[in-house]
């Protein structure tokens, strides 16, 4: 009998949309058709990915501290929420993000979903705390947080892995 796989999960790289190499946090409406943003497809059982997520998770605070007192320079606060779909589940950007009653989220779309029919970037989404995934915000043009996105670089096209290792920062 063959193992059962764990269905596979789409996972957003980057915040906002890829344009000629430009990182832009949020979405941005005269690109938002044209999002390029790479999507990764990773088994929910991989274990790289399983700890980055804890990592992020676990650093939350520090996405919150920034979040409600953001030094000079930091912005672009976003979230990154995991949303299920008939295939599994996807990881998607959310940018905008704003606290609701009741601990609940919402936010928009920063990437164009793949697997969610109907969705665009740009549309408003609500989730829990629970569907967190990763955080990030930008400090001084760097990318702080993100921690999901540092096993995808290995699939990328090494110039593109190498331009997106120099933007990220530790908090």
């Amino acid at each position: 009998m063959a193992p059962k796989l764990s269905p596979p999960l789409k996972w957003a790289v980057l915040t906002g949309v890829t344009v000629l190499g430009l990182l832009t946090v949020g979405p941005a409406p005269e690109v938002a058709a044209e999002d390029r943003s790479p999507i990764v497809t990773v088994l929910s059982t991989d274990p790289e990915m399983n700890t980055a997520i804890a990592r992020a998770r676990a650093t939350l605070p520090t996405f919150w501290a920034s979040y409600d007192a953001p030094k000079p320079l930091e912005t672009g606060h976003s979230l990154k929420a995991r949303f299920s779909t008939r295939k599994g589940g996807e990881h998607i950007w959310i940018a905008e993000v704003k606290r609701l009653p009741g601990g609940a989220y919402s936010g928009l779309f920063a990437n164009e979903p793949r697997d969610l029919p109907g969705k665009r970037a740009g549309d408003e989404v609500k989730f829990g705390e629970a569907d967190i995934s990763d955080w990030m915000f930008m400090r001084s043009g760097k990318i702080v947080g993100g921690e999901t996105i540092k096993p995808t670089l290995k699939s990328l096209p090494k110039a593109d892995a190498d331009a997106l290792r120099a933007r990220m920062e530790q908090p």
